[in-house]
Formats: C-alpha cells, sequence, structure tokens
C-alpha cells in the first residue's frame, strides 16, 4: 500500500476535521422563500421593484432585509392582495426539498380587512362600521382556519425540511385619527384592533397544529401606530394603495428584528451596510420575479379606498 506523503496526511486530516464539525446555523446562499400578502411583499415602503407585476415588492421588505443580513437566497414570492388560494395557486411552486427557510402573512384580504377600513373611514352617519367589522370577524372565526390548516399542510409538504415562520398583523391604531380626511372613532378603532388581535389568534393556533413559528407583531409596534410619533405604519396616504400598510421603519425595525430569531436563530438590528445589502440584491430579485409576472398578474388587488370627502 503506498503512502501518503506529509502534505496530503495534513490535508486529509483537516478534511476530516471540516467532515465532523457541525454545520453553521445559517450557511450562506441557503433558500429563503417569502410567500404572502402585502405585509410581506413590502407595500407602504414606498420603493419597489420593477418586476412587471402589481405586488409591490421591495428590498426594504422585511424578507428583504432579512436575507440581506444573513446572506439567505431570497424569492420574494409575496404579493399585495395575495389571498390564502392567491398563495396556495401562485406561490407555493417557488418552495422545494432545498427551501431552508420560510415566512408567510395572509388571511388580512382573505377577510376584507381594506373594505372594513375603508367602510369604517366614513362619517359615523354614512358608515356601517360595525358591521363590516362583524363581517370580517365572523370569516375568520367560522372559515379562515380550515383554509389555513390547507395551506400550512401544503406548504410543509413542499418544504419538508424548512423552518416555517407565520407572520401576524399588528393594530393599526391606538386611539388617534390625526388625518382630516378620514373619520375613525376611538369605537371603530377598538373594533378594528380587537379584529387584528382575533386575526392573530386564528394565525397562531393554526400556525401551532402545523409545527410552524408565529411572529406576533402587537407588542413591537405599540407606541408605533398610525399617528404615533414614530409611526412605523402608514396613515391615509397618497398613494392610496399604501394607507394603514407597515413604512420602511415597520419593517426595519418592528418586523425584521421580530421574526429574523424565529426564522433563523440568530438576531438582527437593521444598519445601514444591512439597508445597503438589500438593495443591491434588487436587479436579481427583479430579474427572479419576472419569471412569474403572468402568473402574479391574476391576483386582484383591492386596496382600501379614500373616503368621498378625500377625493
Amino acid at each position: 500500500m503506498p503512502r501518503l506523503g506529509p502534505a496530503l496526511v495534513s490535508l486529509t486530516a483537516t478534511v476530516a476535521l471540516v467532515s465532523l464539525a457541525p454545520p453553521p446555523a445559517s450557511a450562506a446562499g441557503e433558500e429563503y422563500v417569502a410567500l404572502g400578502d402585502s405585509y410581506s411583499s413590502g407595500l407602504g415602503t414606498r420603493s419597489y421593484l420593477d418586476d412587471g407585476s402589481e405586488c409591490r415588492r421591495s428590498t426594504s421588505s422585511y424578507a428583504g432585509l432579512i436575507a440581506a443580513a444573513q446572506d439567505l437566497a431570497l424569492n420574494l414570492r409575496a404579493c399585495s392582495g395575495a389571498t390564502v388560494p392567491d398563495v396556495a395557486s401562485t406561490q407555493l411552486d417557488a418552495l422545494s426539498g432545498s427551501t431552508s427557510y420560510v415566512t408567510i402573512s395572509v388571511g388580512g384580504n382573505d377577510a376584507g380587512f381594506a373594505d372594513v377600513l375603508t367602510e369604517c373611514a366614513l362619517p359615523a352617519w354614512a358608515s356601517d362600521c360595525a358591521g363590516a367589522v362583524a363581517g370580517a370577524q365572523a370569516y375568520v372565526s367560522d372559515t379562515l382556519p380550515g383554509a389555513l390548516g390547507g395551506l400550512y399542510s401544503s406548504i410543509r409538504s413542499a418544504a419538508p425540511a424548512a423552518q416555517v415562520v407565520v407572520v401576524g398583523y399588528p393594530r393599526v391604531f391606538m386611539g388617534e385619527d390625526c388625518n382630516a380626511a378620514t373619520f375613525f372613532s376611538p369605537e371603530d378603532e377598538a373594533l378594528l384592533n380587537q379584529t387584528a388581535d382575533q386575526l392573530n389568534g386564528v394565525l397562531a393556533s393554526a400556525a401551532s397544529g402545523a409545527g410552524f413559528a408565529f411572529a406576533d407583531p402587537t407588542s413591537a409596534f405599540t407606541g408605533h401606530a398610525v399617528c404615533d410619533d414614530p409611526a412605523w405604519l402608514n396613515g391615509f396616504s397618497s398613494p392610496i394603495d399604501e394607507s394603514y400598510h407597515p413604512n420602511v421603519a415597520g419593517h426595519a425595525d418592528g418586523y425584521a428584528p421580530l421574526v429574523a430569531p424565529l426564522l433563523t436563530g440568530s438576531g438582527l438590528r437593521v444598519t445601514a451596510d444591512v439597508r445597503r445589502d438589500a438593495a443591491a440584491d434588487a436587479p436579481a430579485q427583479t430579474r427572479e420575479q419576472r419569471r412569474y409576472a403572468d402568473r402574479d398578474a391574476v391576483i386582484e388587488q383591492d386596496p382600501f379606498r379614500a373616503p368621498p370627502q378625500a377625493r
């Protein structure tokens, strides 16, 4: 049997040691797929990929920031307007056995939350806010759990090895409406926040049943709702579809530090370098998402609509 030279012996020993070492918690380039609706795509951050869709995807989204900070290979499939059926039919084929990380926010559009906000923004004499909220709450309690259960099961089947985090929705108001064009009363705001809490409860329960983690943004966004200082959520905005969505700070200071530890086990503070690295990924993300433009075109956009007094 031939003898190994000293250099080859040293190399063999090094390879053996490396092969025995535990893998890093988040190896460079691991696949991360962000699924869901506008709260994941980045609507509200003012700057979007020119990807041939109306999805309003942004590198300033929490998904873009997490991927940049932790060197993950992101596929940002989340799309403004997406419902549970939309995610199932247009986004799940981005998942595979090699997907390491998945985030998803969905359910708000299914419950018609934009329509509810539009109704509640009207003056009291012209609004049936309580009726609109009651309809949304009935859907959340009676129909949404089954829809989420089926979707989460499909996610697990498509990405059996992935760490999955279900991401919830913040309370939009904290007792103040500082915009002269809308008429959210304190009672309206309490009903809307109650609905957000109910929705998060259903999301958390469905996530637990599927073995997924749940990121509840309620506490993180307390003190940063519409009209707070600083606000992490847009109020009545121009363009109108950005209304009542997380802004740049909402993603960077609210969602990203909340979601990252649940997703990868590593904390995250969004720095200027992280923002720069996320922005630098825009060309690659644009090319990636353009492949899906025809599929994304079927997703119906149903944004908050300006009250008559603001038109």
